[in-house]
């Protein structure tokens, strides 16, 4: 049965029937159509539009059908146009001629948004609950690591001495910007549009009021056009979930190469991780190879609703209906991205030593080596080139900063004194940075209690 069969005949060509059907896709969405039609139902019940016993016998039809479903006792028919008409058509061949009366003062332009936004309030909670574990898992492990000495890079040149905690916490504040936005993003998917119908509302006397608050909406769109042909919620969405996946891929670039030999910073564990074919020695960061490569495929979801929206007029055009394949998709994998990535770092084997020799062959102390001087009275531009040759000379004679001999420190200037390796000793320098926002560990503990307290 088509909704729409009234005023055309015959049967549609097979290749469009199959080209117009929603149903493989919107399919997820049928307790949220249920849902949303008994609200409607009691409304049309509570105005006098449908008699009692009718809507009675709807909505305890419709209840019928989701348990139903539930249970396993009746699946969605595919071969339905989209999930509404399976669910009109299960109501039909459950309670009879009355199911015919459910869509009275309705159209599927408002219906189907309704849905949307039903779902889709949902999985904003459900992607907030996983978002806030990841977050807490970075927590920690920073927590066990703020000791642990690592370089911080700029242009992926090692430029000064951090801790992995610090490190980690940076990835925390963003996801703490993350849950801000998906939490701001609410206010704006949880507001009704039920009641627009196909776009210029209804001659029957509804109550909006009552089925907004039924449904838990918090808000009622203003106006029935808009109601029925924007989609700036699911473009806000795609946003804020590419933000965040683009955070957990630059997170897995860095995963990549910290497990890689040439760094071996960590470890990233057997379960996280799946070898070669033919190279038996190979351990490779798939599942951090994957997770960069899905940011794309959000990145990419994205970009498909902003330009299927961009040039539609008002009011509801059937290009809408491509809005859920990418929406869904963005919201599945972002959901499995955050658990593999807690899981990832939760097991992280981290090489303390590693990380500390990076910092004192990477020169990471030159810095404050010039500080140093400045602190005795030279200026910061001629401490900087002091400390520059100083550097090259480490290079050229492949010692440490704080393996060069006094004296040929002394030959750069007769400021240097004995104190100087206590200055330039790396764990000093990490933890004299105590400004704040900086790696000292105090600081990254402060940073770390902060963002649980946010997560509280």
């Amino acid at each position: 049965m088509k909704l729409w069969s009234g005023m055309l005949s015959g049967d549609l060509d097979k290749f469009a029937e199959e080209f117009n059907s929603s149903i493989k896709i919107d399919q997820r969405l049928v307790f949220d159509d249920i849902k949303g039609s008994i609200a409607h139902v009691k409304m049309l019940k509570k105005t006098g539009i449908l008699k009692a016993d009718d809507a009675d016998a709807i909505i305890n039809g419709l209840k019928t059908i989701s348990q139903k479903l539930i249970d396993g006792k009746i699946e969605v028919d595919l071969s339905s146009e989209d999930i509404h008409t399976f669910v009109e058509g299960a109501l039909i061949a459950e309670i009879g001629e009355v199911g015919k009366k459910m869509h009275t003062a309705r159209s599927r332009n408002d219906q189907v948004t309704t849905d949307l936004r039903l779902h889709l309030r949902d999985e904003v909670e459900n992607i907030s609950s996983l978002l806030k574990e990841y977050l807490k898992v970075l927590s920690d492990v920073a927590s066990a690591n703020t000791q642990t000495i690592m370089p911080g890079y700029t242009h992926l040149q090692a430029a000064q001495p951090v801790t992995f905690a610090h490190h980690l916490m940076a990835y925390a504040m963003m996801g703490l910007r993350d849950l801000e936005r998906l939490e701001d993003l609410k206010k704006r998917i949880n507001s009704s549009p039920l009641g627009a119908c196909a776009l210029a509302g209804t001659t029957y006397p509804i109550d909006r009021e009552f089925t907004a608050k039924e449904l838990g909406f918090d808000t009622i769109m203003q106006n029935s056009m808009d109601a029925v042909s924007d989609r700036d919620y699911i473009l806000e969405l795609q946003s804020t979930l590419s933000i965040i996946a683009i955070h957990l891929s630059r997170l897995s670039e860095e995963l990549i190469i910290w497990s890689s030999q040439p760094y071996h910073f960590v470890s990233i564990d057997d379960k996280f991780s799946t070898g070669s074919s033919i190279m038996p020695q190979k351990k490779n960061p798939d599942m951090a190879e994957l997770i960069r490569s899905k940011s794309a495929r959000l990145i990419g979801n994205m970009n498909q609703s902003f330009a299927m929206i961009k040039g539609l007029p008002l009011a509801y055009s059937k290009d809408m209906q491509e809005d859920k394949e990418s929406i869904f998709d963005s919201v599945d994998t972002i959901k499995i991205s955050l658990q593999v990535m807690a899981g990832q770092i939760k097991s992280l084997k981290v090489n303390k030593e590693k990380m500390l020799k990076a910092c004192k062959n990477g020169f990471l102390n030159a810095t404050d080596l010039a500080d140093y001087l400045v602190n005795k009275g030279l200026s910061f531009r001629d401490a900087h080139h002091i400390s520059a040759r100083l550097v090259k000379y480490g290079i050229e004679n492949n010692k440490a900063l704080d393996e060069i001999d006094l004296n040929i420190y002394k030959d750069e200037s007769d400021l240097f004194e004995e104190d100087i390796y206590q200055e330039i000793d790396i764990i000093k320098c990490v933890n004299e940075r105590k400004s704040l926002g900086g790696p000292a560990e105090k600081e990254v503990e402060r940073q770390i209690t902060f963002v649980l307290e946010k997560l509280s």
